[in-house]
């Protein structure tokens, strides 16, 4: 008995001190009835011995005294087995009811979780939403290369290390000769297509950290980012007279333009990027009316 009793208080170790009392009450309750029907099973036998060997009527209202004496303290074990039950049955309740709050409470952290998530996610997308926009702010609608805004940040950055690192730069401005008269001829949205085929042909040309633009109208942006020596602008300059030259194949038509390409340098030619692109620009002007294809803005008397 005493084992048991050891084994089953180490068990409730972890429970909860109103519960620990209730179970060792529990076996404080079957000990006192299982030696009261111990001892009422001796009373019995000794009742019956004495009966059965012709006890005297005071012998046998003793016994039975002795014997109402231990039903009446079984009856009251079994009051206070009831009273355990009671605070068993509402610590089963209290526990009842603190797992029913646990679940809920883990469900509302599970809700909260995804809303979380799905917060994120709609914070992410935002993001991509409005770093997109903002490249499309950045980026030519039709063509779908850089424009000016984005040309000219670039430009000043390249000034700026080109000051810091003892470089040259070059731009090159080029114009579309013949341009107005395909749009005239065959509408905008041929033009438009035209516009995308030439911007294509530059960036074939382009290196990355090279920067190609659509600057409005028919006319682009080339900026050469330390392009070392002349020589080098002129074979650029050269490729790209030659691509955009080739024929257009558009549909069923088959199209030419032919480029004007001014070229200024730096620190040669500007010190700042509005200069460079105001000096190319003037030397393309006069490549157009020479019909000269390509002139420099150094070579400009």
């Amino acid at each position: 008995m005493t084992s048991d009793h050891g084994s089953s208080r180490t068990s409730t170790v972890d429970s909860s001190p109103l519960l620990v009392k209730a179970l060792e009450k529990s076996l404080e309750v079957k000990d006192k009835v299982e030696k009261c029907a111990n001892e009422l099973s001796t009373v019995n036998e000794t009742i019956k011995k004495e009966m059965a060997a012709g006890i005297t009527l005071h012998q046998a209202e003793k016994a039975l005294a002795q014997s109402e004496s231990v039903e009446d303290r079984v009856h009251e074990c079994a009051g206070e087995l009831n009273e355990v039950n009671n605070v068993l049955a509402q610590e089963i309740d209290d526990r009842n009811k603190l797992n029913r709050e646990l679940i809920e409470t883990l469900q509302e952290l599970s809700t909260t979780q995804n809303v979380l998530s799905d917060s994120q996610n709609v914070l992410a997308i935002a993001h991509e939403v409005v770093e997109e926009a903002k490249q499309r702010t950045l980026r030519d609608f039709a063509t779908g290369i850089p424009n000016r805004e984005l040309f000219n940040d670039r430009l000043d950055q390249a000034i700026a290390l080109a000051r810091r690192c003892d470089w040259i730069l070059a731009v090159m401005f080029i114009d579309l000769d013949g341009f107005k008269q395909i749009n005239d001829t065959h509408g905008h949205a041929i033009g438009d297509r035209v516009l995308q085929v030439v911007a294509q042909r530059l960036y074939e040309q382009v290196r990355s950290e090279d920067t190609v633009c659509r600057y409005g109208g028919d006319e682009f942006l080339y900026l050469l980012v330390n392009p070392r020596s002349i020589a080098n602008i002129q074979r650029v300059a050269h490729n790209v007279f030659d691509r955009i030259s080739q024929a257009l194949f558009i549909d069923d038509l088959t199209l030419t333009v032919a480029p004007s390409i001014g070229v200024a340098v730096y620190p040669g030619d500007a010190s700042t990027g509005q200069e460079l692109v105001a000096n190319a620009d003037a030397a393309m002007y006069r490549a157009k009316e020479k019909k000269a294809g390509c002139i420099f803005f150094a070579s400009i008397p």
